[in-house]
C-alpha cells in the first residue's frame, strides 16, 4: 500500500486532539480529510494547514445526522474511491457527578448519539471504501472511563457508559471483518483541550503522538485491542 498515498479521515478534527491528528497525519504525508459539523470552523482550521502546505481537505459531517454521514461518504468515494484510515475522534462529555438514574435522561441519550452511534453509523458508511481494497485501519477514540472497571465507581455516568458501548464496538467489530482491516481504540489520556480543560498534563499533540502509530501498524498489528500511551490495557 506504501506506494500510493494514503487517505485518512478525522471526524471532529477542527480542534484539540482531532485536529492535531489531522496535522500528524498529513506530516507524515498522508491526503487527510479533516470533518466538522461546523462548515465555518472546519474550513478555517483546514485552510490553517493547507497554508503550511499540508495536503489536507475539509468536509461537513455531522456524526449525530445519518445523512450527513451518507453524503459524506458518497463524496467521498466519488472523489478518493479510496479510505485507508478511520479515526473517529468526535465526542461529547456533557455529564461529571450527577447520578446516572437522576440526570436529564436527554444527557445520556445525546452522550450515547455522539460518542457510540456517530461512531457506529461513521464505520458503517465507510466501511465499504475498505473492504473493496481489502485494507483499513480504524482507529475509535475512547477513554479509561470506558473500562468495565469504572462501572463500579459513580460518577460520569453518561459518558462512561458511551465509552463502554464503544469500547465493546470495537472488540466486536474487530472479531467480525475480513482482510486487512484493523479496529482498536486508543485513549489520549487527560489531555489539555476544551473538554480536558487547563489543569490537563497532556497536550493535544502528545496525545496525538500516542495514538498515531496505530494508522500504521502492518498486518501484524493489534486487532480489537485498548491503547493507553502505546501500551495495551485489558479490557
Amino acid at each position: 500500500m506504501s506506494h500510493i498515498k494514503q487517505v485518512a479521515l478525522v471526524t471532529g478534527g477542527n480542534r484539540g486532539i482531532g485536529y492535531e491528528l489531522v496535522k500528524q497525519l498529513a506530516v507524515n504525508g498522508f491526503k487527510v480529510i479533516l470533518t466538522s459539523r461546523d462548515s465555518e470552523k472546519g474550513q478555517k482550521a483546514a485552510q490553517i494547514l493547507q497554508e503550511s502546505k499540508l495536503d489536507v481537505s475539509f468536509a461537513v459531517m455531522d456524526v449525530e445526522e445519518k445523512e450527513s454521514i451518507r453524503q459524506a461518504a458518497s463524496a467521498i468515494n466519488d472523489q478518493y474511491g479510496r479510505l485507508d484510515v478511520l479515526i473517529n475522534n468526535a465526542g461529547v462529555y456533557l455529564n461529571e457527578h450527577e447520578k446516572l438514574l437522576a440526570m436529564d435522561p436527554g444527557i445520556l441519550e445525546k452522550t450515547m448519539a455522539t460518542n457510540f452511534f456517530g461512531a457506529y453509523y461513521v464505520m458503517h458508511a465507510f466501511l465499504p471504501l475498505m473492504e473493496k481494497q481489502g485494507y483499513g485501519r480504524i482507529i475509535n477514540i475512547s477513554s479509561g472511563y470506558g473500562e468495565l472497571r469504572e462501572m463500579a465507581v459513580p460518577g460520569v455516568g453518561a459518558y462512561k457508559l458511551s465509552k463502554l458501548a464503544l469500547n465493546g464496538l470495537t472488540q466486536l467489530t474487530a472479531a467480525e471483518l475480513k482482510g486487512d482491516i484493523k479496529v482498536n481504540a486508543a485513549c489520549p489520556g487527560w489531555v489539555s483541550t476544551d473538554m480536558g480543560g487547563p489543569s490537563a498534563p497532556r497536550t493535544p499533540k502528545q496525545a496525538a503522538a500516542s495514538i498515531l502509530w496505530l494508522a500504521t501498524i502492518g498486518s501484524d498489528g493489534p486487532n480489537g485491542g485498548f491503547f493507553r500511551n502505546g501500551r495495551q490495557i485489558d479490557w
